[in-house]
């Protein structure tokens, strides 16, 4: 029984922060040995919150270099840059016929969105970018999408434009299904949003330990805890929702020590920094040799480009036959 096929991938916005690791990365590396993986740098996505397209390849390139430290193998998993492969607009470009305008303000993830961005006037590519993230799906016949629980909403958008076209056209495309991850978001460290670079409110996997605890030592803790020994409440601590992910050996003794007020808050943080750079310090060590070997890294995109453009063609030929256009 052949392998079941995923496509995942992410906005190029430079160097990634350890939510993108606890929310998908992580994930991808451990389903990598058991599925078919597809990794998309969604370059077109980024034009959907603004326009600035000067800094896409290097922020691509920092992202690549991300996942390839972090433990990705492109062999295994090809990587590629949305832009490269002209298909993907192409069937986007059908499947906008596909689907209505009210379907789509309806969809509770732009309107976050929007609210979250303070966005006045919503640009007809935002609207309509869930249609393009079903182009990128379909294109490779995703059976399986890793996604959090925001945005389960589009991969049922990506199911009904797939029965749409089928019972216009014959049966091109599976509906795929949706994949949750075990952690999918991490708060950022003002405690008021998840992690987000813009809200300057993250620890990047690059961070060495004098930056990770020059971060974490300003993270929001328990607000009713004015004095060390006092007792706390760790079920509104953001520091123990950390230990819980990248500590959970010791969460057992930090909850017990935390409510009795035998344990401080900057011991807390240091055991959560210490167990944070035990994990990136592998990852910052690889990073140093990809930073170095850029032409390698490049390699990667332009074999995985190859690889992806082989499936996508022969996909859009499938299309092309199914409504007669070629």
């Amino acid at each position: 029984m052949s392998k079941k096929r995923i496509l995942s991938g992410m906005r190029p916005t430079g160097k990634l922060h350890i939510g993108h690791y606890v929310g998908a990365l992580e994930n991808w590396i451990n389903l990598q040995d058991e599925y078919n993986n597809f990794h998309l740098i969604a370059d077109y996505h980024v034009l959907t919150t603004g326009l600035d397209t000067n800094a896409i390849y290097d922020n691509s390139i920092e992202m690549v270099i991300d996942w390839l430290s972090c433990g990705l193998d492109p062999v295994k998993s090809p990587f590629f840059r949305q832009s490269q492969i002209k298909e993907h607009t192409e069937l986007f470009l059908i499947f906008t016929m596909l689907i209505t305008k009210a379907r789509l303000e309806r969809n509770p993830t732009v309107k976050e969105q929007v609210r979250s961005l303070h966005i006045e006037n919503i640009i007809y590519g935002h609207l309509g970018y869930p249609v393009l993230q079903a182009a990128d799906i379909l294109l490779y016949k995703g059976d399986l999408v890793p996604v959090g629980e925001d945005q389960i909403s589009h991969i049922e958008i990506t199911r009904e434009v797939a029965r749409k076209f089928n019972a216009q056209y014959g049966g091109v495309f599976p509906e795929p299904d949706y994949k949750l991850t075990n952690f999918a978001r991490l708060i950022g460290l003002d405690g008021g949003a998840k992690m987000s670079k813009s809200l300057n409110n993250t620890i990047l996997l690059s961070d060495d330990s004098e930056e990770v605890w020059k971060k974490l030592r300003k993270a929001k803790t328990d607000p009713q805890r004015i004095r060390k020994d006092d007792p706390g409440n760790p079920d509104v601590c953001l520091v123990y929702s950390y230990q819980k992910k990248f500590n959970p050996e010791e969460v057992p003794q930090i909850e017990k020590d935390c409510r009795a007020g035998t344990i401080g808050c900057v011991d807390c943080k240091k055991k959560c920094a210490a167990k944070i750079s035990e994990l990136l310090d592998p990852i910052i060590d690889k990073r140093k040799y990809y930073e170095s070997n850029l032409d390698e890294v490049k390699d990667v995109l332009l074999d995985g480009e190859k690889r992806a453009k082989a499936i996508a063609e022969a996909t859009m030929g499938e299309v092309r036959q199914s409504m007669k256009l070629g």
